[in-house]
């Protein structure tokens, strides 16, 4: 798999994309108008660790739910990924085996660097 999850109305997720001039073989997928599937998400799952490494704590709907004062465990993380596009951490570059998850410039830099490899 080599996939971009994005959300293409998010100006990180596309100054993101710009930065990292993804090569033709790389799949954009804006997982507002088209969802990550459950067996996409067991793929990054695998290639992350986990599914709470998947999970964004920034979203609104987390704040809003009152996640935070609540105990989630995995199944919950993947429940949440799958109800709504805002609980998974953007964006995620998937290159065949090698993950990127998230906007961190650290995390970017990395993404950068195995690209130009």
């Amino acid at each position: 798999m080599q996939t971009f999850f994005y959300l293409k109305s998010c100006s990180t997720c596309k100054r993101i994309l710009d930065e990292l001039n993804l090569p033709e073989t790389v799949t954009l997928q804006n997982i507002k108008t088209n969802a990550i599937t459950e067996a996409q998400l067991e793929v990054l799952k695998n290639l992350a660790g986990s599914y709470e490494a998947l999970f964004s704590k920034r979203a609104t709907l987390y704040k809003e739910r009152d996640l935070k004062n609540k105990t989630l465990t995995e199944n919950d993380f993947k429940a949440l990924i799958l109800e709504h596009y805002t609980f998974l951490s953007r964006p995620v570059l998937v290159m065949d085996n090698t993950i990127f998850v998230g906007n961190s410039k650290k995390n970017i830099e990395a993404a950068k660097a195995f690209l130009n490899e």
